[in-house]
């Protein structure tokens, strides 16, 4: 460990998108660039995660090992197979490097110095840190950039301007025929009333729900980004007076809220406890509202968890530094 207050820091996952885009925006708060280490365990050790043990293959003594020294001051893992990792680095390290889970690794609050879970997640401890919404890479500087300078089909639009940012099956939801009726039939009524359309498919959304949802965007001169050139995702949050987002993905949910605009929720069939917690929870603070085809709610102060995560991780990681004999700030 390094005599030094600004730490070092990994980036631990198996390369899941989800999960490492939190990890980095975490890390990003925190001030720093991080180092990004991809575990890769073969069967049957993949079997056994969240609990390990690691793949022998990447050992930290091993040439193929992303755990290889010299180890970090600070360790953000995320997703089921980097638990046992995460383990296994702070062993190795000698306790050193003080380790950080985002999300509910299953394996207990033992499994990390810190770890970060959602409101809707079950797991409590001394160490773990409960926010309302997900982190993620929205900073206030990134919208603020992107607000002033829209992309030309954006800013042709006029006001107000309402992002629609669709999912697609998931675990828990799945778009019928009806519910994909639903959605372009009140996005219909939406772009009826005035407010002009802007928005993106996911990885997710299937070939038939996006060019039903695109053909609405068409019919009133609505911009549906059609895969080409660069993601107009933050584009498309920081220029919105509004959000429609699908209740598929609670990090869209909680991105969306970082715009501080409001966040009109579409439900598909299915659903899950943690996404209805979310959603009440988000409902009762002013942010979220039913999506019923038609403009809803007042602008509030974006809410955005990672600062809180990041300076959480921080002063962790000062009280661990002086606990290991290690003084200045």
């Amino acid at each position: 460990m390094h005599d030094n207050p600004e730490p070092t820091v990994w980036v631990l996952t198996d390369g899941k998108a989800g999960d490492e885009l939190q990890c980095l925006g975490v890390a990003e708060r925190l001030g720093v660039v991080p180092e990004i280490r991809r575990v890769k365990p073969r069967r049957p050790w993949a079997w056994l995660m969240p609990r390990g043990p690691i793949d022998p293959r990447e050992a930290p003594d091993r040439p193929a090992s992303p755990l290889k020294p010299p180890f970090p001051d600070i360790a953000i893992a995320s997703g089921r197979r980097a638990v046992a990792y995460l383990r296994a680095l702070k062993q190795a390290s000698n306790g050193a490097t003080y380790t950080v889970f985002l999300k509910d690794p299953r394996t207990g609050p033992g499994t990390a110095d810190l770890i970060w879970v959602s409101g809707h997640d079950r797991l409590r401890g001394d160490n773990v840190l409960v926010t309302a919404t997900s982190p993620h890479r929205l900073t206030p500087g990134r919208l603020v950039a992107a607000r002033a300078a829209p992309p030309a089909a954006i800013a042709s639009l006029r006001k107000p301007r309402v992002a629609v940012l669709v999912g697609g099956d998931s675990r828990h939801h799945r778009f019928t025929r009806a519910d994909s009726e639903r959605l372009t039939g009140q996005l219909d009524a939406l772009a009826s009333s005035g407010a002009s359309l802007m928005g993106s498919p996911s990885r997710r959304t299937s070939p038939a729900l996006g060019a039903a949802v695109a053909a609405v965007f068409a019919k009133h001169g609505g911009w549906w980004w059609d895969g080409t050139g660069e993601n107009p995702y933050l584009a498309l949050l920081a220029n919105a007076d509004a959000v429609v987002v699908t209740a598929d993905s609670t990090n869209m949910i909680g991105e969306a809220a970082a715009a501080g605009v409001p966040v009109l929720v579409f439900e598909p069939t299915g659903g899950h406890p943690k996404i209805a917690a979310l959603v009440s929870a988000l409902e009762r603070e002013g942010v979220v509202h039913r999506f019923c085809g038609r403009l809803e709610g007042e602008a509030y102060e974006p809410i955005d968890s990672t600062p809180i995560i990041a300076d959480a991780i921080r002063q962790g990681w000062l009280r661990h530094r002086a606990a290991l004999g290690f003084t200045g700030s």
